[in-house]
Formats: structure tokens, sequence, C-alpha cells
């Protein structure tokens, strides 16, 4: 339960959070009085939506083999949204004043919003929703305790995320304009440089040259992802400091009872929105530390075991693997990427043969423990029957030959996959 729900919150959160600014930011009206185009974020959120389950749904069944090849464009579309979206909050005050006036500058807006919304969850998504296929192991029955436990922590990391997003947006009557304002521009920024770092990545792993200070910006913003997402989520401390010394400030005594009256409701609304975001911020830091913590024990995966190559065949002999243990293997690709392949020998004899990777970890790779060969990412122990099938969190399959007491393997066709480590 705990992995899924380390999973899934940090995941959502900063959809959430996009979903929940943009709305304060760009709200007007009410009834017949909302522009019409106010209804074009929830039709972005929505297709987001649709977009990254589909894409979830291929990636899962190895339709889509190289996700990079989807994400790269999307990425690229992502970043100008981004800031075409900071600029879209900067004058917010000005678009949403008065609109009727200038209609065309309210649709824009939310025009642009939409796009922003719909790309983010259409990139952060995917990976979220691939947790849906690890709630029930190969093999078991559908309905288990662990399954159960997996569906919760799934359902809480989701509503962490939404819970979180509409604590913060609790504050939107009680904070300062400009100290909002400053709040959603910072999680636009963190959004932004997180969608750089993704575009960074696949560009230096495709040997496109970033230079010495663009590989160290990369590495850092890769190690301090966890600490971008805490970021996105303390900046709300802007309108929450905002909100308690508004309320304080205000006097509780004068010629007006009435006005008194409203100014204790006020700094009371204030100070419980104040309180209630600190434990919100306090609940994601739990999370990104305690929680991830708890979840990523190291587990350091078997030394690759030596092999015959010559002339661009693998040669591995079956006394060498024929024990019913994992046995992990080393390649270098030709065009220099280093690779894991395992072989396992089956009930019945035959062998399971795949890549130390599959379609939904990544590169992860899958160690032996009990008997059973377990994903080092997701945990779910695989169904040894499935190895060498396409699919779910199976090892990535490879033509092979077994014959003459060995098992021979053409480098041609491990060169040819080669993305799946970078």
């Amino acid at each position: 339960m705990l992995e899924q729900f380390v999973a899934v919150m940090p995941g959502t959160l900063a959809p959430a959070l996009l979903v929940m600014s943009l709305s304060v930011m760009l709200t007007v009206g009410e009834g017949r009085d909302k522009p019409i185009s106010s209804h074009w974020r929830l039709i972005g959120l929505t297709v987001g939506l649709i977009a990254a389950t589909i894409f979830a749904g291929l990636r899962a069944s190895a339709v889509i083999n190289q996700r990079t090849f989807v994400n790269y464009p999307v990425l690229w579309c992502a970043i100008i949204a981004d800031i075409l979206t900071i600029v879209v909050v900067v004058f917010a005050r000005r678009i949403t004043t008065n609109w009727q006036q200038h209609k065309v500058f309210m649709h824009i807006a939310n025009a642009v919003a939409a796009i922003d919304i719909a790309l983010t969850l259409f990139y952060a998504l995917p990976d979220v929703i691939l947790q849906l296929t690890i709630w029930v192991g190969p093999g078991d029955p559908i309905f288990t305790s662990d399954m159960l436990l997996r569906a919760l922590g799934f359902a809480l990391g989701l509503a962490m995320s939404i819970i979180v997003a509409a604590i913060f947006r609790t504050m939107r009557s009680t904070a300062v304009r400009a100290s909002f304002t400053a709040a959603v521009l910072a999680v636009l920024v963190i959004l932004f440089v997180r969608h750089l770092t993704g575009v960074m990545q696949i560009l230096q792993a495709r040997g496109f040259p970033i230079g010495h200070t663009g590989f160290v910006a990369l590495a850092w913003s890769i190690n301090h992802n966890d600490w971008m997402i805490m970021a996105q989520a303390f900046v709300f401390l802007i309108p929450a400091v905002a909100s308690v010394v508004a309320g304080f400030r205000m006097p509780l005594t004068g010629a007006n009872e009435a006005i008194g009256r409203k100014h204790k409701a006020f700094r009371r609304r204030a100070v419980a929105s104040a309180v209630w975001s600190l434990v919100a911020m306090i609940g994601v830091t739990l999370t990104l530390t305690v929680g991830v913590a708890a979840t990523h024990q190291t587990i350091t995966l078997s030394p690759p075991e030596a092999y015959s190559l010559k002339d661009g065949v693998a040669t591995i002999p079956f006394s060498q693997v024929e024990d019913g243990h994992l046995h992990r293997f080393e390649y270098k690709a030709k065009d220099g990427t280093v690779m894991r392949f395992i072989i396992i020998r089956k009930n019945g004899g035959a062998y399971g043969i795949g890549l130390d990777a599959c379609e939904n970890c990544g590169d992860a790779g899958y160690y032996e423990k009990d008997g059973k060969i377990i994903c080092k990412k997701c945990e779910v122990a695989i169904n040894l029957a499935t190895i060498g099938f396409k699919g779910g969190c199976n090892p990535i399959p490879f033509p092979y030959k077994t014959g003459h007491g060995k098992i021979t393997i053409q480098t041609t066709d491990l060169d040819a996959l080669s993305a799946h480590f970078q």
C-alpha cells in the first residue's frame, strides 16, 4: 500500500496544484456571467486525462516501447505552454477585471491554461496510471488482501493530492491577491524547470552536447526532483502568512459592531486556512522523505556473469543457467549503451530470456527472492511462465536460439533495444 501511495501522490500533486491555481487566478463571474471559455480548462483536464490513459495503455501492452518518441515533442509544447501560462498569471488581474470589455484576452488566457493543463497531465499521469497494472501479481487471484491494500494506497495517494490542492484553494478569500499570485508563479516556474529537465534528459541520452554547466544543472534537477515537488507545496506559505497578517491587522473593536464581527470571522478563516495549509505541507514532506525512504530500500542487483561473445554472437551454455536461478549478463551496444539481459530456466525445461528492463519500470532490473523474480522498482513478482512475452512488468523479450547445449543471441538484436537503457 505504501509503495502505491508514495508513487501516486508525487505524480498527481503538480497537476492538481496547476488546475487549482489556474482556477483561482482565472475564475470570474457566476452562472451566465461566466465567459464561455471558462469551460475550456475542464476540457483540457478531460482531454489530458483521456490521452494519458490511452498512452499508459499503449505502453502497458507494449504497442509503444519507446516513450521518449512521444514525450519529446510533448515536453517542448509543455515548455512553451508553461511560459505562456506564466505570462497569463502575471496579467491575470488585468484580464479578469472587467473582462467583458476585452473578452478576447479572457478567452486566450483560458485557452492557454487549458493547453498547459492537458499537456501537464499527459506527461505526468501515465506513470501513475501504470500503477494500476501491478495491483494483481501474475497468477494470483484478483481479490486478495494485497490487491486491496495496493488499491487503497493508489486511492489515498490520489485523494491526498486533491485534498492538498483544495486546502491551498481555501486561501483565495483571505490571502492578499499578490501573495497568492506569487505562490502560483512559483508553482509554474518549478513546473517549467521539471519539464525542461525532461527535455534535457532526452537530449543528453541522444548525445546532444549540453556542456558541463548544462550537465551539472541537469544532474542537480534530477537529484532534487522530490525537493522541487515539496517546494511546489511550500510556496503556499506565502499566502498563508499573508492571510494571517491581514487578519491580525484588522481592528476587532470600533464604532460598528457588524464590521468587528466580520473582521473576527475573517481572522478565524485566515488562521484556519494557514494551519491546514501547514498540515498539508507537512504531509507532502513526510510522504517524500519518510515514505520514500521506507519504500526505497537499497537492493543490489547480482553482478553480471561472463559469457562468450564472438563475431556478433553471444553464447551461453545450458550448464551455466540450468539451476533454475536468475542469471544476469551485460552487453555494450554499438552506440556505447551498457545493457543487461537475464536468463532463467523455467518449469518444464524452457528458458525465460529478456532484457533486465520492462516497459513499465524502465531499466530498474529484477532480482531473485524466495524463488521469485521480482521487479526492483515496483516490487511485483513476475510469473516465470510469462518471461519471454511482451507486456506489463515482464522483461522485454528479444530473439534467441537454443540448441546443441547452448543459447545463442545475435548482438544486432540487442543493439536494436539499447534505447531501453538510455
